[in-house]
């Protein structure tokens, strides 16, 4: 029997860019993942951080020993204990089997930015295919142990997506074979959870999705405004009416055109890429538009792209007409389809769900999961603004100052900067304090932190106005924040117009809690 033959459809002829931009892509938002946890765990979750992981540890030690000394007084040792470590008070990490040290979480963030630049540079996938494919897996196993453990800190919706995003690609070859179609369909499955789902969580949600009129406060009220925020805030009305129009139209109706020949597929995969390019210079979302971006790339067809731009050299990345992807290969890839598909039951009904689930999932190992967004955009933005002094505080002439933060608003007369793909964890869920969220414990370790100037937690800011120095106490208050018009900006030369609102946490010291005088 000829087998090349027999499984001539297995192999996408037509997916060689599609391929490179998949698998250089997944592996740079890997790389920019782990250089983020290298210079930011430490201070958030390291073994002195505001949740350290070796507490979380033993807690979670803690609470598998009293089940399985419940299960044993009640003769149920082996079931109880085992269906406690499928529902899983942990995801997998190797800090379970290793003892989670600082040192060990720099070697871990070490090896995934070596195994991620190499994926970059193009040099697993001049090997066979089970090179990228050890590759991708190494940097999935590497990133998952971390989100496991990540807390609050790691409890955003595009940590999940990235560690399925490099599990799907693990399985998508070298060179030495075309590129495995099964593999390129559960791409364009993922996007179409990514963006369908994204869509009917807005319109599930927010009344302001419904009746066009979300982006008259998105724009200002994001978590992290980035520098043509402002810009597009004040573009007309009608003008953001068409931007929810357009969301909608490529959330809801453009990625089942993913799943059509060429040159179809093709045009849906540019909607949704302009669509993110815009939320990508009009925002900070880490990496979710630009992960968002490099998956719709799946659907690039080579032929589309070689009519369209017929100088770009795809000689170089285009594999051999007579390559075909060897039996072990091809049952791999299809063993690995077979079992994605039968966890994406669970995606597929929540789609349709009255009670959908939003950034959820529904395994251990982050396989399949459910995405979306902003189902429900906040009307105006309040920050909490964090403030140290080194007089007594129950002096009314007391001088409070500000501690400036590097993506979150504070002075008004700076422009928000870009800093997607990198993602500032401690400015994003700053964000989340006013929503009800004040008496988080990380913050009011991170107050303490201050409070004992701790060198590792300041370098997480912009500036400290105490220059390294120990503030006499610490507080936080609320302030309304709004963009300034143009008018108003040309006679204060202010981005951002605030208002104060109020004390949220007031002064501390080491000493213990300072009654608020004000």
């Amino acid at each position: 029997m000829d087998w090349s033959a027999w499984f001539a459809w297995f192999d996408a002829r037509d997916a060689d860019l599609a391929r490179e931009v998949l698998q250089r892509g997944i592996a740079a938002l890997f790389l920019v993942a782990f250089l983020s946890t290298l210079k930011q765990f430490r201070p958030l979750l390291g073994e002195h951080g505001l949740l350290p992981v070796p507490s979380l540890l033993r807690a979670v030690d803690d609470a598998e020993r009293r089940v399985r000394e419940r299960a044993e007084r009640a003769g149920e040792k082996v079931g109880r204990l085992a269906r406690t470590r499928r529902r899983g008070f942990l995801g997998p990490t190797i800090f379970r089997r290793w003892a989670y040290r600082d040192s060990r979480l720099v070697a871990v963030c070490a090896v995934g930015m070596v195994l991620a630049a190499s994926v970059v540079v193009g040099l697993p996938q001049l090997g066979p295919p089970w090179v990228p494919m050890l590759a991708f897996l190494a940097m999935w196993g590497l990133y998952l142990s971390i989100v496991s453990v990540g807390q609050t800190f790691y409890g955003f919706g595009w940590e999940m997506l990235l560690c399925e995003a490099g599990f799907l690609v693990a399985f998508l070859g070298s060179r030495e074979v075309p590129a495995p179609l099964p593999t390129i369909v559960l791409v364009w499955w993922l996007v179409f959870r990514l963006e369908f789902g994204a869509g009917m969580i807005k319109i599930r949600g927010d009344r302001a999705w419904r009746d066009l009129t979300a982006l008259y406060y998105h724009h200002e009220t994001q978590p992290m405004p980035g520098p043509l925020s402002r810009q597009a805030h004040l573009l007309p009305r009608w003008f953001h009416r068409l931007e929810v129009v357009g969301n909608h139209t490529a959330q809801l109706v453009v990625p089942f055109l993913l799943f059509a020949p060429q040159p179809v597929r093709t045009v849906a995969a540019a909607i949704i890429i302009g669509t993110q390019l815009w939320l990508v210079i009009t925002g900070n979302f880490a990496w979710l538009n630009w992960i968002t971006i490099v998956l719709a790339f799946g659907a690039v067809g080579d032929g589309v792209v070689q009519w369209l731009l017929p100088w770009l050299p795809l000689d170089a990345i285009e594999v051999p007409t007579d390559a075909a992807s060897p039996p072990w290969w091809v049952a791999i890839v299809l063993l690995v389809a077979a079992f994605i598909l039968w966890l994406s039951r669970h995606p597929l009904m929540n789609l349709f769900s009255k009670r959908q689930l939003m950034n959820a999932s529904f395994d251990r190992y982050m396989l399949v999961n459910a995405y979306g967004a902003f189902g429900s955009v906040t009307r105006q933005r309040v920050e909490v603004v964090v403030e140290g002094t080194a007089d007594d505080p129950r002096d009314p002439s007391a001088e409070w100052v500000e501690y400036a933060f590097k993506g979150k608003p504070g002075d008004p007369r700076r422009i928000p900067r870009q800093f997607a793909p990198y993602h500032l964890r401690l400015d994003w869920l700053m964000w989340f304090l006013p929503l009800g969220r004040i008496e988080e414990p990380w913050f009011r370790r991170f107050l303490e932190r201050l409070l004992e100037a701790d060198a590792a937690t300041l370098r997480l800011l912009d500036h400290d106005p105490f220059g390294g120095a120990r503030p006499r106490s610490v507080r936080a208050r609320t302030e309304l924040y709004r963009f300034s018009t143009r008018e108003e900006h040309r006679r204060t030369r202010q981005v951002w117009m605030r208002h104060p609102l109020g004390t949220a946490i007031p002064p501390l010291s080491l000493d213990g809690d300072i009654d608020d005088l004000d």
